[in-house]
C-alpha cells in the first residue's frame, strides 16, 4: 500500500467513471476506491462490479466505501468505513481476515490507534487542505503523519484537497499512500495528473 489512491467521484456515467479509472490506473495508482454517495443499489452494484473487473485486469485493490454487504456480494478486495473502533471491529467480522479494511481517523491519532487494535488494514486522516468534494473543517495538522508512522504499525493515508504539490510534504512526512479525488478525475489530462502523485513515490 504505497502510491496514489484514487477515490472514484459522484458519477452517474459509468462509462466516462471507468475511462478515468483506467487512465489512474495506467499512470500507476496503487488503489482504487468506489465511492459514490448518491447512487441507488442498481447503479452502486453495476459501477462496483464494472470497477472491480477493470481493477482486476490491472492488477490493482478495489475497496467499497461503506457498503459492506456489497463488499461480500462482489468480493472486492475492501472496505473502507468511519474510525470508530466498534463499526472497525464489527466490519472486520463481517469481511473476515483477508480483506482490506480502512478507517478513517480525521485529524486523531487515538482513534487511529483503537482503529489499528480493531482490525483496520491502514488508517487515513485528513483534511489537511479545503476539499472540492467534501465539507469538513480543514484542522489535521501536517505532523500527526510523523506521529502516526512513530506509533503505528500500519500504513498511513493522507486525503483532503490533495494536489500533487500540496501532498509533497506530507509524503515527505512519511505518508504511504495520498488519496485524491478531483485533482484527477477533473484534470484536463488524467493520466499526467495521477503520474504527478505516483511520481511523488
Amino acid at each position: 500500500m504505497r502510491g496514489l489512491y484514487l477515490v472514484t467521484p459522484n458519477w452517474d456515467d459509468t462509462d466516462r467513471l471507468l475511462e478515468v479509472t483506467e487512465q489512474a490506473l495506467r499512470a500507476g495508482a496503487a488503489l482504487i476506491q468506489y465511492r459514490h454517495k448518491d447512487a441507488g443499489p442498481e447503479l452502486r452494484r453495476e459501477q462496483a462490479s464494472a470497477l472491480l473487473a477493470l481493477c482486476r485486469r490491472n492488477g490493482r485493490p478495489l475497496i467499497i466505501n461503506d457498503h459492506v454487504m456489497l463488499c461480500t456480494e462482489l468480493d472486492a478486495d475492501g472496505i473502507h468505513v468511519g474510525g470508530l473502533d466498534a463499526p472497525v471491529a464489527a466490519v472486520r467480522g463481517l469481511v473476515g481476515p483477508d480483506k482490506i479494511v480502512g478507517a478513517s481517523c480525521y485529524g486523531d491519532l487515538e482513534l487511529a490507534r483503537r482503529a489499528q487494535g480493531a482490525g483496520a488494514s491502514y488508517v487515513a486522516f485528513g483534511g489537511f487542505y479545503p476539499s472540492l468534494v467534501k465539507k469538513y473543517a480543514v484542522t489535521t495538522p501536517p505532523d500527526i503523519v510523523l506521529q502516526a508512522k512513530a506509533s503505528l504499525c500500519v500504513p498511513v493515508v493522507v486525503i483532503g484537497g490533495m494536489t500533487a504539490a500540496n501532498a509533497r510534504p506530507l509524503v515527505s512526512r512519511g505518508a504511504d499512500m495520498v488519496a485524491a479525488i478531483s485533482s484527477v478525475v477533473q484534470a484536463p489530462d488524467q493520466y499526467s495528473a495521477a503520474r504527478e502523485f505516483v511520481a511523488l513515490f
